[in-house]
């Protein structure tokens, strides 16, 4: 196959690794914050309205680009649905910026009506009292209930028995493939999709199989000097194994090495450096893929845009299940109703309403690559009729989120500091070293003293 001109680096999608880490914020930051916050309230859109209002719905985002436009897509069907309501968005920055505003304001009695959230820094925020807790028979009333969404993920909006988020996706970390490559390389089935290979034997074959075809490499993945990669693909691999990690207030943390040094050993083997480069970061990864010179990507499905653009003949499937149990690393874009001094039961009444009508309206959603939450959406005839989306649906009833922790999550510094030793593991020292590794950075992690709590 003659390789294809290099397309230009893509920009990373918001749900993709972050431009920087950022720790929850301390006790400290948030009150001291929270003046500065209300100063810029009426720029943030979150200055309060008048009393009379009672219909207005503040919610704050972090979605740009592409999905930042479906967003609006999704908003203008919801004024159309209810006209009554007054929605005022507005759109923070990725990361640090958002997540710190977001918790600044609401111990400053200055948030908005509802907000935007990765399920998986519910932790950080619930326990603090940061949140509010969603009342389930107003969201009945319009139409959405626990039954609508997975089990799993819909639990892990719950703390203390309250739910603090509804799920509007789940967007996993799944494996792009090009078509005819995978063809030539006899890994497609008698549907022309891509056969299963779930076993590490299976997926290293598959990966030099292709690598064959490319001239380049087989199953490409980049994860030098990103905040997030080397610990997406430990993870999602660790939970197939069934093994379990704790990680107790005050540590230490209990992590089965035994299995840790299997994970880092078929990374190692996968990653090797002549079949499959071991030193990509996550753009030149991309890069590699989407101009031929890789023929399989393992990488978020929030790039299928950008793929669906610059490669011909795309395909996708859930990540195979190499040891003995599925699941692939995933997070979700969740609705959360962050803390308000004094709440009016009107407003909080049209919050619920917004909420329902935007999980109700995801199928825009779905085209963008993610898998929406709301089970009446992903079963429609419309999502299924998607492809490669529904090619890796499944993916989204198996997802694996971050350990229910304070620290950890997207865009945390956890993320920054554990996914070394992936790095590590493929071009340093070695799977054993590793391990080693790792465990020392859990260690240090699960003896850290959570900033927020007593914040309320």
């Amino acid at each position: 196959m003659s390789p294809h001109p290099s397309p230009p680096i893509p920009p990373s999608a918001g749900s993709g690794p972050p431009t920087g880490a950022v720790s929850p914020p301390t006790r400290r930051q948030m009150l001291l914050g929270a003046g500065a916050l209300a100063l810029g309230a009426s720029a943030l859109g979150c200055a309060p309205g008048s009393a009379a209002d009672t219909s207005e719905v503040r919610f704050w985002s972090l979605f740009q680009g592409g999905d930042g436009a479906r967003l609006e897509t999704m908003l203008d069907a919801v004024r159309d649905q209810a006209p009554h309501l007054r929605v005022t968005p507005s759109t923070l920055a990725w990361g640090p910026p958002y997540y710190t505003k977001l918790a600044m304001a609401s111990v400053g009695g200055r948030a908005p009506e509802t907000a935007v959230m990765h399920m998986s820094r519910l932790p950080g925020y619930a326990p603090g009292g940061l949140l509010d807790p969603f009342d389930l028979d107003l969201l009945a009333e319009f139409g959405v209930t626990a039954e609508d969404f997975v089990p799993d993920l819909w639990e892990r909006g719950i703390h203390d028995g309250s739910t603090y988020a509804i799920p509007l996706d789940t967007h996993p970390v799944v494996l792009f493939y090009d078509t005819g490559m995978a063809d030539r390389a006899g890994l497609l089935d008698t549907d022309g999709k891509l056969r299963a290979l779930d076993s590490p034997e299976e997926f290293l074959e598959a990966s030099r199989a292709i690598a064959e075809v490319s001239g380049g490499s087989g199953i490409t993945y980049g994860h030098v000097n990103d905040d997030s990669q080397g610990w997406r693909i430990f993870w999602k691999l660790y939970n197939q194994t069934g093994a379990e990690l704790k990680l107790p207030q005050g540590g230490p943390a209990e992590l089965d090495r035994d299995e840790a040094l299997r994970v880092f050993s078929f990374l190692a083997e996968l990653m090797d450096g002549q079949t499959s480069e071991n030193d990509l970061t996550y753009q030149s990864a991309l890069a590699g893929f989407s101009s031929g010179r890789a023929g399989m990507l393992v990488c978020g499905e929030w790039e299928l845009p950008y793929l669906l653009d610059n490669v011909e003949n795309l395909g996708a499937a859930p990540f195979p299940t190499v040891f003995e149990y599925p699941g692939s690393y995933a997070d979700s874009h969740a609705f959360v109703l962050p803390r308000q001094n004094d709440p009016d039961p009107e407003r909080v009444r049209a919050a619920h309403e917004f909420v329902a009508l935007m999980v109700r309206n995801s199928l825009t959603w779905g085209e963008a690559g993610h898998i929406p939450a709301y089970s009446p959406v992903m079963e429609s005839a419309e999502y299924q009729a998607l492809t490669p989306q529904s090619d890796y649906a499944s993916a989204g009833e198996t997802p694996v989120l971050d350990p229910e922790v304070w620290f950890a999550g997207a865009g945390s510094q956890f993320h920054s500091s554990v996914s070394e030793s992936l790095r590590t593991a493929v071009s340093g020292e070695g799977p054993e070293a590793a391990v080693e590794q790792l465990a020392r950075s859990l260690d240090s992690w699960a003896a850290r003293i959570n900033p927020s709590e007593g914040v309320s």
